[in-house]
Order: structure tokens, then sequence, then C-alpha cells
């Protein structure tokens, strides 16, 4: 059983996401939005720091899993958006956890079957792998999405490395 913490880092509105593997089977605990303010930019790092530590206490997950920055069309944009996951990670860093960054690219390719998936889609198979009732907001779908990505990747890795590892056992005896 492992708890993942998936992270949509934004400056304005950064989405989180909560999912526990077990097995093959993804199971959601929780998923929402840290909101700031219009107020100056290091009070809403600061918001942001503050907010994915206390959800880190909350769910005490495994792994961190967050978006890598893409070139956005704004250089300012994609500044504050790096501040944004900067701190975001800080805060992962500081209760010990494994960070994971995984492009958008590979998100909607995990999730949807193609990188090129619209916000909709990815929002619509989100709800559909976890089962959920009504579609989360979009920041926190995202969130989901990147800690679902993470499960994927795990899975994999995983299955990669279990042949290596029964070749091993079977060269020790």
């Amino acid at each position: 059983m492992v708890i993942i913490l998936g992270i949509d880092p934004g400056s304005r509105i950064t989405g989180y996401g909560v999912i526990r593997q077990q097995g093959r089977q993804l199971i959601y605990l929780g998923s929402g939005c840290i909101r700031t303010q219009a107020d100056d930019l290091p009070t809403r790092l600061q918001r942001i720091y503050a907010g994915v530590t206390e959800i880190i206490t909350q769910y005490r997950p495994d792994s961190f899993a967050i978006e890598q920055v893409f070139m956005a069309k704004n250089a300012d944009s994609a500044l504050k958006l790096g501040q944004a996951r900067g701190v975001a990670i800080l805060a992962a860093v500081n209760n010990q956890l494994p960070v994971f960054e995984y492009a958008a690219r590979q998100v909607k390719q995990s999730v949807v079957g193609t990188g090129a998936a619209e916000k909709k889609q990815v929002q619509h198979m989100v709800c559909s792998i976890l089962k959920l009732l009504s579609h989360p907001q979009a920041d926190a779908a995202d969130a989901l999405a990147i800690a679902i990505t993470h499960c994927h990747f795990n899975q994999n890795l995983a299955r990669i490395g279990e042949p290596e590892l029964s070749l091993a056992k079977r060269r020790l005896r």
C-alpha cells in the first residue's frame, strides 16, 4: 500500500490529489486546490508552501509527484510557475518525501492514451480510473492525473525489475 501526493503547481491555484495504490487498484483519498489571494508573490509562495505542508501532514504520503515546467508563452508566468513548483518541492523535501517529476504530455499519455489530450478528457479519465461520481476541479483533476501517472510508472518499473531480481536470486543458489 503506497500513498501518492500529486501536485499541479500554479502561483494562483495549486491543485493537489492524493491516491492510495493497493496492488493494481487505485483508491481516491482526497483532492482540492490551494488558492492564493491577489497578494504579492512572496506571500503567495508562503501560502503554497504552508498548504502543501499541511496536506503532507494530513495524508502522510510515501511519494510526491509534480508536473514539470513547460515553456510558457510569457516568461514572467513561467518564472512564477517555477517558483511555485520550487516551494512545493521544498515542502516535500523538508518532509523527507521522494520527489518525482512528469511532463504534461507524459501525464496525458499515461491517463488518456494521447499526449495531446484536452483538459476535459483528462478529467473524464481521472473520474473513470478512480471511480469518482463527480468531476473534481480542473487543477485538482490534473494533480490526480499526475499521481495516477506516478503509479503507472511505478508499476512498469516494478515489472521491469522483477525478472532481473528473480534471475539474480537464481544465480545466488
